[in-house]
């Protein structure tokens, strides 16, 4: 049947995997440092950017709704959200959002009820694509959420011999410093053949 099938090249265009939650990430060399890492999830991780629209022929005596040239999008929405499985003090200073790491006690996340810039931060979720994911040239997909804020609050659900899980939400923001420059980016890098492979 003629429309019976998939592109050829299928496998050489698919993310594979949970992939990886970030602080930082160098998509120029598909680098990482361990420390970088934010903590293990569960269940994956689910990243949401949904345009919001205007649209300016709406009350326009016999406009058709939705005309192209009176669309206008005003901003968007972007969300990372999923569950974290491990935690250390400074992944609950991220998940808590506003707060700080005690000067005294450094196992100490102390809340603030008021935000600093200092409390947005970049997250990267990155995850391996095409059928070449090896270590040094593998592909990967990476989205980069700018100016990164846990709104989602600080929560923990504990179990009868279960892991604790921290579900989270992140939320990226616009900056006044770079006001036209929308909070995420999506990066795609297909994979090449290590040394020795063909």
């Amino acid at each position: 049947m003629k429309f019976t099938r998939i592109p050829e090249t299928t496998f050489q265009k698919l993310q594979l995997n949970a992939g990886i939650l970030l602080s930082d990430f160098t998509p120029g060399t598909g680098t990482m440092e361990e420390e970088d890492i934010l903590g293990a999830t569960s269940g994956g991780v689910n990243f949401v950017a949904t345009p919001e629209f205007s649209d300016f022929g709406e009350d326009i005596d016999n406009a058709p709704v939705n005309v192209l040239e009176l669309k206008r999008l005003d901003s968007w929405e972007v969300t990372m959200s999923g569950t974290f499985v491990t935690v250390d003090v400074n992944l609950a200073k991220t998940l808590v959002g506003i707060a700080d790491i005690d000067t005294s006690d450094k196992t100490l996340v102390k809340p603030r009820n008021d935000l600093l810039t200092t409390d947005f931060k970049d997250i990267w979720w990155v995850g391996d694509y095409s059928d070449k994911t090896g270590a040094t040239n593998g592909g990967f997909v990476a989205i980069h959420m700018l100016n990164g804020l846990s709104t989602g609050g600080f929560q923990l659900q504990s179990g009868n011999k279960e892991k604790g899980q921290f579900e989270f939400e992140f939320t990226g923001h616009y900056s006044l410093a770079k006001q036209s420059r929308v909070p995420f980016e999506v990066y795609i890098k297909a994979g090449t053949a290590e040394a020795g492979e063909s």
